[in-house]
């Protein structure tokens, strides 16, 4: 198979539910998320549904909080950790706790599909205009973001050491007082340890959190290694921050829509033939930037060639991507410099090809971890009706009728938990970028 491959928001690496165009949204008006979200559904772009109804009477409340919220001062740390910056400065009192005028955060939970994404940013572009230092990103990029300034704050301490989680959070915390994340998780035993003491303190800074997730708070990083050094930030989330589902049992990327030909399959030099046409009709628009070979993108002291690319479209094969030992990192590296990607021979994957499948289904755009084949984890525990109902689309039982509850719980190919919830989200956002709507409007900020 062969596919094009849009990212419709280089910066947060995010595919939308909803055409980004209809959330652009005038700021010289007094806008709402309920004003603006019941706008969407007077002019058409969305459908009522009372699950999204009450979330956004939640984010409208939470809004309103925001409005007279002032967030207290972030208190400056020492320069240095030297034996005379000790003596001769004041000892700064670092809070232990939220600040009292501070609104409780956020936390929304549901099946993929459900518009989780289109409600945090509604929320996001409708933030009072007194909330001037804000920030809406992937959790993974801020994931890897963190890494690095965890290492820089590690270097900055030299030898005398100690705790870089405390900079770093007040750093971030004096960046944005209201962060919005999307797709919250934990798989990653380092990202648990960091989180624990991260969350605390931006929060104790006065940091207004909005995150959506696939997973409540009590199933995060469940069976990690160490999870019980991860149960404080579980108990955080569910005490400083709202808690509230969002399944409403409806994936609206899978609602029908107008076919458009992004997927191009079978596998036939015909096939090659046209998605190759694509590729030299929409990279020789501009003379000034024509297509090369090999151009070279460096991350994290690494090298990624890039095949065949424009400034801003670029050409893979499968293999390049998912049969190469490549980090989340990379991948958001490709997004961050290319609106546009096309995957070519994308093979049929079974049990030969068991770590591309992986690694395949939890990617889309930006890719996660693969995660690992922990036989402690519940894979007896059946697929809910949703998920199997967006794996049904994909026909992979032997009566093409379908993925049951038998074959999820016992194929050696999903080991995890983890594995059949990014399967049902991969599915979801296949089904939607094959959709007419979706290729009109990727590819452009």
């Amino acid at each position: 198979m062969q596919l094009q491959s849009f990212d419709n928001d280089q910066q947060n690496f995010r595919l939308l539910e909803v055409d980004p165009a209809h959330l652009r949204i005038d700021s010289t008006q007094d806008v709402t998320p309920m004003s603006e979200y019941q706008k969407l559904i007077t002019t058409g772009v969305l459908r009522g549904d009372e699950h999204q109804t009450r979330i956004i009477q939640q984010l409208q409340d939470l809004h309103d909080d925001l409005i007279n919220y002032n967030p207290p001062r972030i208190p400056e740390m020492p320069q240095t950790n030297s034996l005379l910056s000790r003596l001769f400065t004041r000892e700064v009192q670092i809070p232990t706790s939220p600040p009292e005028t501070a609104p409780k955060g956020l936390y929304l939970y549901g099946d993929v599909g459900t518009g989780k994404t289109m409600l945090m940013d509604l929320f996001y572009k409708t933030l009072p205009s007194s909330i001037t230092r804000k920030r809406r990103v992937h959790f993974h990029a801020f994931m890897i973001d963190v890494h690095k300034r965890v290492h820089a704050a590690k270097i900055a301490m030299g030898l005398n050491g100690g705790d870089p989680i405390l900079p770093v959070a007040r750093d971030l915390a004096n960046e944005a007082c209201v962060l919005c994340f999307d797709e919250f998780q934990v798989t990653d035993i380092a990202d648990a340890m960091i989180l624990r003491r991260l969350l605390e303190s931006m929060v104790n800074f006065g940091v207004v959190c909005v995150m959506t997730s696939n997973r409540h708070p009590d199933d995060l990083y469940k069976n990690g290694i160490q999870r019980s050094s991860f149960v404080p930030a579980i108990d955080l989330l569910k005490s400083q921050f709202d808690v509230t589902d969002l399944d409403s049992g409806t994936d609206y990327r899978r609602i029908p829509r107008a076919l458009s030909h992004v997927y191009y399959d079978p596998l036939t030099p015909e096939n090659a033939s046209e998605i190759n046409k694509v590729f030299k009709s929409l990279t020789s628009r501009d003379i000034s930037d024509p297509p090369i070979h090999k151009r070279i993108l460096n991350t994290w002291g690494r090298t990624i060639e890039v095949p065949e690319s424009t400034s801003k479209i670029a050409k893979f094969r499968f293999h390049d991507l998912c049969g190469q030992p490549l980090s989340a990192a990379d991948y958001l590296e490709v997004t961050k410099n290319f609106g546009t990607v096309f995957v070519l021979d994308v093979p049929k994957m079974g049990m030969d090809s068991k770590d591309m499948t992986k690694l395949f289904i939890t990617s889309e755009v930006p890719i996660y971890k693969v995660f690992s084949d922990d036989d402690s984890s519940a894979s007896s525990k059946p697929a809910s009706d949703h998920m199997r109902s967006v794996m049904d689309d994909l026909l992979l039982n032997e009566d093409e009728k379908g993925l049951t509850d038998q074959v999820v719980g016992t194929s050696s190919m999903f080991t995890g938990e983890e594995e059949v919830f990014a399967f049902a989200r991969a599915c979801s956002r296949l089904v939607q970028m094959g959709s007419k709507e979706w290729a009109e409007t990727a590819g452009h900020a």
